[in-house]
Order: structure tokens, then C-alpha cells, then sequence
């Protein structure tokens, strides 16, 4: 009796029996004489190598698809709610100058995995500079033009996967950017994206220059929560923050061992002067002490910083299932005043804190990422 590699061969002079293991199948072989046998065996043996790899060929091709399935069942998609998209012919996205007719949306912005949202045109556009040479995607000869120069509303930058977008300053401001913002990125079918808002705030007890990551988003009551009127009714909802987004971002501050940072509650407010309790508006109702009493409270309430775009932002974030999070540096103490003394150098020094830290977080992101591709 010969073996072979997944038959069994039953040899005489004449004929040879194989049984599959596989299959239980039995085959004959007409040979003539040993030497015949062995080239038939040896036949055999390559049909039987040419179906084993043809087999382990199928086999790999099905566990790439199962892996590609797992892959997209894991990937993390940007959500709209709101069915009355799919009758849209073209989706134009009126303040950003874009479309889902006039542009192709996946081209020009499928690969984003970051995007970085702030007040300023002119930061936004700072950050799209110093992030391209923290990732060494710098040119030179680029001028990074604003993707959204056809309006004057926002403005809009990207290098590599990163995205840089001016909000704005408000509550309404912001909100609608965002509207536009996570309906593009929809569009682009963008996958595993992050957002985080950079900006400035006043500090409750910090020193000016303390950078905050927002925990958790809180109203001038001191409550989690975003209201906004819909169709007459009021309508309530989650101001939650990616608490692991918040966690990481501390630990890389630490590592960069540059400036001081935090994490605690920010206190979004309507309005810069009243709703936060500022002595300096053009109208006033209240006193210091009273003033003191309010901010204080804030501070007993875990609030250490206020502006005013966080509960909006965090709100529509976590309906959308983006990972998000808020990083604010402060430029003065609120206890302590309410106008800005610093000179414009240091006021300056103190927002580079923010994009220092973000920077240094996506490249860590990106480079960890390469490593395991």
C-alpha cells in the first residue's frame, strides 16, 4: 500500500483504488505494471496539489470578504436622521458653497478621519498650517486655499485626513456649520471620524493659559443639557462627551509636559457679556458680589471654564455618532476680572496651546495607525 497526501492507495499490478478521505469517493486507475502505477500516482498527486490550492485560494478569497465584513461592521459611519434627504435630487450645502450635484463629495473628502472645528477663519486656517508641518505634509507652494471661497460664511481647510473648519461664534453659528458639516461628511461616506472644537474661554479659578477638556457640557443653570424650540415645543437633549477622546487627550498634554491642562465641566452660555456674568456689557443688573456668588457657584458645580458653542456642538455630535470632544484654553480668570489685560503676544501664545495639543494627538493617532497597516 502507497500513501499519499489525503489518499489512500490500494495497489496491485494492475489497478490502483483510491479513496478520498474528504469525500469517500473511490476512483480506479488502470495501470500496466509497477512503473506505470508510479507515474499515475505521481499524475494523481499533482491534480490533487492543483484542487488543494484551488480550494486554499477560495478559502483565503472568503476570509478576506468575512474580514472586509467584520472591518465595515466595525468601522463607525456618520449618521443623519432625517429620511426627507433621500427625496433630495442634489443636497446643496448653501454656506459651504458645495453639493452633492456640483461636487463629488467622496473625492474630495472620503478620506478624513479628523476634523477640527473652530471660532475663527483666520485660526482655522493657522491650525491647517501648523498641522501640515506636524504631519510633514507641508508645501511649500500651498497656499492651503479655502474650500469654501465661492461664500464668505465659513471657511474650510484640509491636509491628508485631517479637516479645519471656522464656526463661527454662537450657538446658532455653529449649529448651522454643523448641520452642513455632518451631512458632508455623510455624503463622503467618511468612516471612524473625530471632531474636536479648539477655541478660547474664561476660566473659573485656572490660571490664563490652562487649557480645559470639556467633560461634560453644562447650561447657565449648571445642567447637562442642550434646549432648543421645535415646531413650538422645546426639545431637550444629551450634551455628553467621548469620555476616552477626553482621557487621551489629557494623558498626550501630560506628555508633552508644555502647559498646564485640565479636564472639568464648561458652561455654555447664550450671550458674552449677562449670560456670563460680566460686569462690562452695556447693560447690567446686578452687582459684584453678586457676580462672585454666581461664579462661585459655577465652580462648587464643577465648571471650569464658559463659552459659547459646547452644548450644541456635543449635542449634535452624539446624534451623529461622532467621537468629540472639546479643548478651550483660558485667557483670563473670572474671578479675577472680566476684560482681557494681556498683551495680544501672550493672548496669542496661549491659543497655540490648543492646536499644540491636537496636533500632537493626531499625529500619535496616525502614526500608531501605520504601525499596525
Amino acid at each position: 500500500m502507497v500513501r499519499c497526501s489525503e489518499m489512500k492507495l490500494f495497489i496491485s499490478e494492475g489497478t490502483a483504488v483510491k479513496t478520498n478521505r474528504l469525500t469517500g469517493h473511490i476512483c480506479l486507475l488502470i495501470i500496466c505494471g509497477f512503473s506505470s502505477s508510479n507515474r499515475s500516482v505521481s499524475l494523481f498527486s499533482r491534480n490533487m496539489d492543483q484542487r488543494d490550492e484551488k480550494k486554499n485560494q477560495q478559502f483565503s478569497r472568503n476570509m478576506d470578504q468575512r474580514d472586509e465584513k467584520k472591518n465595515q461592521q466595525f468601522s463607525s459611519p456618520v449618521c443623519v436622521h432625517n429620511p426627507h434627504l433621500d427625496a433630495l435630487k442634489d443636497d446643496i450645502l448653501y454656506h459651504f458653497n458645495l453639493g452633492t450635484g456640483s461636487h463629488n463629495l467622496e473625492a474630495m473628502f472620503g478620506d478624513v478621519k479628523f476634523v477640527c472645528v473652530g471660532g475663527s477663519p483666520w485660526r482655522m486656517k493657522s491650525f491647517i498650517e501648523f498641522i501640515a508641518a506636524e504631519l510633514a505634509m507641508e508645501d511649500p507652494k500651498s497656499e492651503y486655499p479655502n474650500i469654501c471661497a465661492g461664500t464668505d460664511r465659513y471657511a474650510m481647510y484640509k491636509v491628508g485626513p485631517v479637516l479645519s473648519v471656522s464656526h463661527g461664534m454662537g450657538i446658532p453659528s455653529i449649529a448651522i456649520m454643523l448641520h452642513e458639516l455632518i451631512k458632508l461628511l455623510h455624503h463622503a461616506h467618511c468612516t471612524d471620524v473625530t471632531i474636536i472644537r479648539i477655541g478660547t474661554s474664561g476660566g473659573i479659578g485656572l490660571e490664563p493659559g490652562t487649557v480645559v477638556i470639556t467633560e461634560t457640557s453644562v447650561d447657565a443653570t449648571f445642567l447637562p443639557k442642550f434646549e432648543q424650540v421645535i415646531l413650538g415645543k422645546t426639545v431637550v437633549r444629551n450634551t455628553d462627551l467621548d469620555q476616552s477622546l477626553a482621557q487621551e487627550l489629557l494623558h498626550c498634554s501630560k506628555e508633552l509636559n508644555q502647559f498646564e491642562t485640565v479636564i472639568g465641566n464648561t458652561m455654555c452660555t447664550l450671550d458674552f457679556y449677562e449670560g456670563q456674568a460680566r460686569l462690562d456689557g452695556a447693560f447690567c443688573s446686578y452687582t459684584e458680589a453678586d457676580k462672585q456668588e454666581y461664579l462661585i457657584k459655577a465652580r462648587e458645580a464643577g465648571v471650569c471654564n464658559i463659552e459659547m458653542e459646547s452644548s450644541v456642538f456635543a449635542a449634535m455630535c452624539k446624534l451623529s455618532g461622532l467621537r468629540a470632544a472639546v479643548v478651550c484654553v483660558t485667557l483670563l480668570d473670572r474671578l479675577k476680572g472680566d476684560q482681557l489685560s494681556s498683551s495680544q503676544e501672550v493672548l496669542h501664545s496661549y491659543q497655540l496651546r490648543s492646536q499644540i495639543l491636537i496636533g500632537s494627538y493626531i499625529k500619535k493617532q496616525l502614526n500608531a495607525k501605520a504601525e499596525h497597516i
